[in-house]
């Protein structure tokens, strides 16, 4: 029996999973890459450090089976399409791999939500992060939401010594 703790990373072939996953392993965690092309890992310096998992995160019985044993999954794929449907794409996606990673038993999953700093603050790219948000937001143990303070600040606007 081992106490090595696990993590899943979605979005490992992208811009955020690549600098996480070298993080990961430095903190002592097993990291297991889910991609849908594991192939684009090839070139990666840290690809013979972790396991990969090929799935599609649309498919939920893939992805529970990508999830189990796993402690912590980091949710880090979002729908880069411009068109009426991303909104509910990019919910639908979420809300499969919340359920998948309650069903796994995975005890906290960390959701990146994404902006598109082209899109105005009224769009559907804007609106969905916080509705895929809310998917990912599953009664615990599968998530536990922490939710930053900003510090505290006197009348003046400087912020108050701890």
């Amino acid at each position: 029996m081992t106490n090595e703790r696990v993590a899943a990373v979605t979005g490992v072939t992208g811009y955020v999973g690549g600098r996480l996953v070298p993080e990961l392993l430095r903190a002592g965690f097993r990291v297991r890459g889910i991609a849908r092309n594991p192939g684009r890992l090839r070139d990666r310096p840290w690809r013979g450090d972790i396991d990969v998992t090929e799935a599609d995160l649309t498919d939920p019985t893939a992805i529970r089976e990508a999830l189990e044993g796993v402690d912590v999954a980091y949710y880090l794929v979002h729908s880069l399409s411009a068109d009426d449907t991303f909104a509910a794409r990019d919910r639908r996606t979420a809300l499969t791999f919340a359920q998948a990673a309650r069903e796994a038993g995975v005890s906290r999953i960390v959701y990146l939500g994404g902006m598109h700093p082209d899109a105005p603050p009224a769009s559907s790219r804007s609106t969905s992060s916080p509705a895929a948000r809310s998917a990912t937001s599953c009664s615990p143990p599968a998530c536990r939401r922490r939710r930053s303070r900003p510090p505290s600040s006197s009348a003046r606007g400087r912020p108050r010594s701890r």
